[in-house]
């Protein structure tokens, strides 16, 4: 079976063929750096991150660009009532998207492009656009993309004109009617007082003014794969489902006006999004969860990815607690049988081991070459977990092939989150009870002094449950677990305390 991708443009699932065998220019629309960006942003550069982690698996030589948006409306309105200039405002969410995007494990993009860095080729555009007769300056100064010059426009978003009329109306300020027609977007803005004062305007022959949104990644998309490899397509061009419209549409005009090319992308794909009490997460609603707010709370990366990849990137889905706390179990189990099945590993594979080794590469192959089927992959790895584990129950041993197996699928999701056990041993209980008397309830920042603070904890736990009072103990491993510390009882009397999200 080979890559099978489903491509909005044509709302089917097609064979993946790259304009040239063995590459892929990939683009990602990437974040607008006015704020922090919010888990939901951040299902779709997870989705995206899966598609160019098994594109590379799979052999392609990928070129990744994923812009920032560090000049637009918001970027700019923020940094006037910051009284800042527009690059010292911008540059913290810069620093932080990059934080954020390495907790959680989402792999280098080849090129992360800033729309103010590549105004030389957004002037470019707009200028081939204008002789043409596509583009046309505005009464306010400002210049527009006829759409209706433009009859391929809608191919995307499959809107009727009536539609577009609509959408275009909701996007027109009460100054923008200069316009020839209410469709037509902004290529090149002119500047406003706000422009000025932040330093968001550059000098152009047609006028001084500020880049569209739009322009922007048109812009350095094809400035970047002209400079790599001299072509003007992309392979797969991807983002969320609300960019299709106007975004996107308004991507493929202006770039394909201006090559002369029929396609500005071969692929595109579109992650759903992501829903807090059956509403879209945004800012605008105040519904909002961050990456770092699921760090401080000491939740492992991989419990988000494999919650983000337990439902399919074309599929919505509601973000519960108790969905990520399953996430979050889930995740420990496949930490804890990764440290068994890598530190016994043998040299040689047991027969349980080969065929359940065969049988992960099949299945996770088969999954993802069907549209980044990531629940299925993920159903795969759990079932090498149980198989595994079985196997190691009954004496047999992993070699190399089922680590190199493991090592394949976790390489492509990075679902596992690390997992450290610590043996706690029973102590005297006079000298237990002195040595917790005064335990916090919450642990110290040092990662070796909240080890001990758990440890402490689980022998306090011991002791309130040999003396029956089992609600107390309860409490204890409730107030452990919040802390990312889970209680075990061997069947011989001793305990393991199990830490997830462990530094990596």
């Amino acid at each position: 079976m080979t890559l099978r991708l489903y491509n909005t443009l044509t709302r089917r699932i097609e064979p993946f063929e790259p304009l040239h065998p063995g590459r892929v220019a990939l683009y990602t629309c990437g974040p607008t750096v006015y704020n922090y960006a919010h888990i939901g942003n951040f299902r779709t550069f997870l989705f995206e991150d899966l598609l160019h982690r098994w594109l590379q698996a799979s052999g392609y030589d990928v070129f990744h660009i994923m812009n920032l948006t560090d000049v637009d409306d918001k970027t700019i309105g923020h940094a006037t009532a910051a009284g800042k200039s527009l690059r010292q405002y911008v540059e913290p969410y810069i620093e932080a998207f990059h934080e954020d995007r390495k907790y959680l494990r989402i792999e280098d993009a080849s090129v992360y492009p800033r729309a103010t860095d590549h105004i030389p080729a957004m002037v470019g555009l707009v200028e081939k656009l204008l002789s043409q007769g596509i583009a046309y300056r505005g009464e306010d100064g400002s210049v527009y993309f006829s759409i209706a010059r433009f009859p391929a426009y809608g191919r995307l978003s499959q809107l009727e004109n009536r539609e577009l009329k609509a959408g275009a109306s909701e996007r027109v300020s009460t100054d923008e009617y200069s316009k020839e027609d209410v469709r037509d977007f902004a290529l090149w803005k002119a500047p406003g007082p706000s422009d000025e004062t932040v330093g968001a305007v550059w000098d152009a022959p047609f006028g001084r003014g500020r880049p569209g949104w739009h322009l922007e990644c048109s812009a350095m998309a094809l400035h970047l794969i002209r400079e790599r490899w001299g072509v003007e397509v992309l392979d797969i061009h991807a983002g969320g489902v609300d960019l299709i419209f106007p975004h996107h549409e308004d991507e493929i005009a202006q770039s394909c006006a201006f090559t002369g090319r029929e396609e500005f992308a071969r692929v595109w794909m579109h992650g759903e999004f992501l829903k807090t009490g059956g509403e879209k997460m945004s800012k605008r609603f105040g519904n909002i969860t961050t990456p770092r707010d699921l760090r401080e709370d000491g939740v492992d990366a991989g419990a988000i990815r494999l919650l983000m990849f337990q439902v399919h990137y074309r599929q919505q889905f509601d973000l519960t607690d108790q969905g990520l706390q399953s996430a979050q179990e889930g995740s420990r189990r496949l930490g804890e049988f990764q440290n068994r099945l890598l530190e016994r590993r043998a040299a040689a594979d047991a027969p349980a081991f080969e065929e359940a080794a065969e049988r992960l590469d099949r299945e996770l192959t088969g999954a993802l070459d069907d549209d980044l089927n990531a629940p299925r992959a993920v159903a795969a790895m759990f079932a090498f977990v149980t198989a595994g584990n079985a196997a190691l129950d009954a004496g047999q041993q992993a070699g190399p092939r089922a680590a190199a197996a493991w090592e394949r699928a976790e390489g492509v999701l990075g679902v596992t989150s690390q997992v450290r056990v610590m043996k706690v041993t029973q102590r005297a209980e006079a000298g237990a009870a002195q040595e917790i008397a005064e335990l916090s309830p919450t642990p110290p920042s040092d990662a070796l002094e909240a080890e001990r603070w758990a440890r402490e904890w689980a022998l306090r736990r011991a002791r309130h449950k040999s003396a029956r009072n089992y609600a107390e103990a309860d409490r204890i491993r409730t107030l452990l677990g919040g802390h990312g510390f889970h209680i075990r009882d061997s069947k011989d009397g001793s305990i393991e305390v199990v830490r997830t999200g462990v530094a990596r």
